[in-house]
């Protein structure tokens, strides 16, 4: 029985869809300004694991995950690079579903645009406007009344008189409270804008989701997601916005994921401590980056190194190095393993303890090679890919995997064979030192060699 930790509850609850068997999830994805920063990364990782899961234990997932292609950052971006905004907009869309797919993510079922929802905010802002929600303010601007709203910070925990208190209206603002927040902005020259009953503009960032969740998923769906960062303002927002529009209540399950940190800071672009996926991927496999983040719970901060990244190759080396040179039976029931891989998954995705699960199967697998067992070796093989699979994990050949990929100005493979194969006969002829120099130059390389009954294999350390 899979228990969640809403955070709107702040506890582990049952987890039961609305309608048995189907899921609506809703995840807030990127604003496409920039590339793909690791923080992006465990959002996109993250949700895909819990997609998977929720499939595999029998569910028909609706996933939903947004694109934000206009706000107050990509205009800016735009201007500074002197290119259009849906130039900018679409390159960096190329590019994150690049760095999506090199994490082993699934796409989402959907993925609308806040561009191409216009309609959809429009509405909204006007359903709140004549529900007494929202105001047009005397510079053009739409704001949320957010004393109208009497369940405001139910999800953060905050008070609107702790909230009022260290608010200010910043200058070139109309609205009537501090706590006040924009729907729908009046046109600015050079700015894009679309028409309106209040004129010219565009959307306010949180009125995005509002709209477009409950377009693609209705007005009460399951799970919503998002990193934690996201929980107030824009979340709880979110919630003040639909459920004054549609008078009903919003979502059942708040889903967050940790923060990424580096020197315990959180990592973001505002802060400028950020790596791009790009950056890490040239120097790490990306299925090292996906274990990476799988191995802490998702709720837990994620603290970046290379000292933690070079822990989770490590830990995969350990995987494909026991796969290596089985043939793996294809298998549909893991056994024990699978029943305690459940029992960690059931407990709020807790991938960590499922890790662990994984560690003890790659154990019996080695155990069974050494004592020369192929059709047991072959069978813990393939609960172990079976098993990792749900996560997104283990499906490459080891071969392949541990070989990896030819790092920039590196060896190729065909170098490192040819060099093996001198050491080979270095060591057949008796040249104990030549044999000895050549593995160390390799090793200076970065080439583990690892002697075996077999012959002499390699992988990239």
């Amino acid at each position: 029985m899979l228990r969640v930790f809403n955070n709107l509850t702040k506890k582990k609850e049952v987890f039961k869809p609305i309608e048995p068997g189907r899921v609506g999830m809703y995840v807030c994805g990127m604003t496409v300004y920039d590339y793909c920063h690791v923080g992006h990364a465990r959002v996109l990782v993250v949700f895909d694991m819990i997609t998977r899961y929720l499939r595999y234990s029998g569910y028909a997932v609706n996933y939903v995950r947004n694109i934000t292609d206009i706000d107050d950052k990509i205009i800016k971006r735009a201007h500074e690079n002197g290119e259009g905004i849906e130039h900018l907009t679409q390159r960096f869309i190329d590019a994150m579903h690049e760095d999506a797919a090199a994490l082993g993510v699934e796409p989402p079922d959907r993925e609308p645009r806040a561009t191409a929802s216009m309609d959809h905010i429009i509405a909204m802002v006007q359903t709140l406007v004549d529900k007494g929600y929202a105001y047009a303010a005397a510079n053009g601007d739409v704001y949320y009344d957010v004393s109208r709203f009497e369940g405001y910070g139910k999800l953060s925990g905050k008070k609107t008189e702790d909230l009022r208190a260290g608010e200010r209206v910043a200058v070139g603002e109309a609205k009537d409270d501090p706590l006040d927040f924009v729907l729908w902005k009046a046109a600015k020259p050079d700015e894009p804008s679309w028409d309106s009953p209040w004129g010219p503009g565009r959307p306010g960032w949180h009125i995005e989701c509002s709209a477009m969740s409950t377009h693609c998923l209705g007005e009460h769906f399951d799970i919503h997601g998002g990193g934690l960062d996201l929980q107030f303002p824009h979340h709880e927002n979110e919630i003040a916005q639909s459920e004054g529009a549609t008078g009903c209540k919003f979502v059942n399950y708040w889903l967050h994921n940790g923060f990424v940190q580096i020197n315990q800071e959180k990592m973001s672009k505002s802060l400028g401590n950020f790596f791009t996926l790009r950056e890490v991927l040239k120097t790490y496999a990306p299925e090292v980056m996906r274990y990476f983040i799988l191995a802490s719970h998702y709720r837990s901060p994620l603290n970046y190194s290379n000292h933690n990244l070079d822990s989770a190759r490590a830990a995969l080396e350990r995987f494909y190095t026991a796969l290596r040179g089985v043939k793996a039976v294809d298998v549909s029931d893991g056994g024990e393993y699978e029943t305690r891989f459940r029992q960690a998954m059931d407990d709020d995705f807790n991938t960590a303890e499922a890790m662990a699960v994984l560690f003890e199967i790659a154990n019996q697998l080695n155990k069974a090679k050494a004592e020369n067992d192929p059709k047991q070796a072959a069978q813990r093989a393939g609960q172990l890919k079976y098993l990792g699979g749900i996560l997104g994990l283990l499906q490459d050949d080891a071969e392949t995997f541990l070989k990896g990929a030819t790092v920039d100005g590196g060896m190729s493979d065909k170098d490192i064979d040819v060099m093996i194969a001198r050491r080979t006969t270095a060591k057949r002829d008796k040249h104990w030192a030549e044999a000895d120099r050549i593995r160390d130059e390799l090793q200076a390389q970065g080439i583990i060699l690892e002697d075996g009954p077999g012959g002499t294999t390699w992988r990239r350390g």
